[in-house]
């Protein structure tokens, strides 16, 4: 796999116990502005690559209704520039739930997704060998963390478990992101017959980003949290955790999984 140039830097590292200097590749972190209809709205910490499409995904999970995506027109560094239906700016925070009535308790947090996101009705059924080999499929196709070791990854498969589009970032949201604005740009949301697998653990973010974009079936190398258990429950999504070796927890939602 070639390492993506905007995705690892050079440094400097002092190898012990040798004491050799050598140069090493670490992964790229720079922050990158969201405006909405001209507005800024968000600033995230990013690593450079498919801004637009983490753009376009930033928005969608966050309840706007993104038209386009682009460079703005004065060539602002680091900056993407989103076109969308009109909003309410106040509401376009990445943390949009703590502003809902029972503030940031999980009660509230399930309540703001449950908002933005219809419960998955989705009748998507895969076996579980195929969930089972899903972490190796993503694995391969990280050509960022296989220079760097610092790269999280979301990988988007068909059913049938083909890799469709796998996106790398500092940030495992932001690969989320990325990965949802490329299915948006490729006409595929809401993914109803599709499943998202993600390099690391779970959390209530990346549960609220799947649930908004629809999808049915999320895939993790590592563990759920509490409250992301519970959203998958909430939002009728099938939350498979610890997969690999052919072994894997699958917390909501069983009957997807064959």
């Amino acid at each position: 796999m070639k390492t993506p140039a905007h995705a690892a830097g050079q440094v400097e590292v002092v190898r012990l116990p040798s004491g050799a200097t050598e140069a090493d590749e670490v992964a790229v972190e720079e922050p990158l502005e969201i405006r909405v209809n001209g507005e800024p709205v968000a600033v995230t910490m990013r690593t450079p690559g498919h801004d637009e499409e983490l753009a376009l995904g930033f928005c969608l999970t966050e309840g706007l209704a993104p038209e386009s995506a682009a460079l703005p027109a004065d060539l602002a560094a680091n900056t993407v520039e989103v076109v969308a239906a009109p909003f309410d700016r106040e509401r376009v925070q990445r943390s949009f739930y703590t502003s809902s009535s029972c503030g940031v308790c999980g009660k509230g947090a399930l309540e703001a997704v449950a908002v933005e996101a219809p419960r998955v009705e989705s009748d998507l059924r895969v076996p579980a060998s195929l969930v089972g080999a899903l972490p190796e499929r993503l694995r391969e196709g990280q050509a960022g963390f296989a220079a760097t070791g610092g790269l999280h990854a979301t990988g988007l498969f068909d059913s049938a478990g083909e890799l469709l589009c796998v996106r790398e970032d500092v940030g495992r949201h932001n690969a989320m992101d990325k990965a949802i604005g490329w299915a948006f740009g490729a006409g595929r949301l809401p993914l109803a017959n599709d499943v998202l697998c993600v390099s690391g653990r779970l959390s209530f973010e990346l549960v609220q980003k799947a649930s908004v974009a629809g999808c049915p079936l999320v895939v993790a190398v590592g563990a759920p949290s509490t409250l992301a258990v519970d959203l998958a429950r909430d939002r009728g999504l099938t939350l498979c955790g610890f997969v690999r070796d052919g072994r894997m927890n699958v917390y909501s939602e069983p009957w997807r999984v064959t």
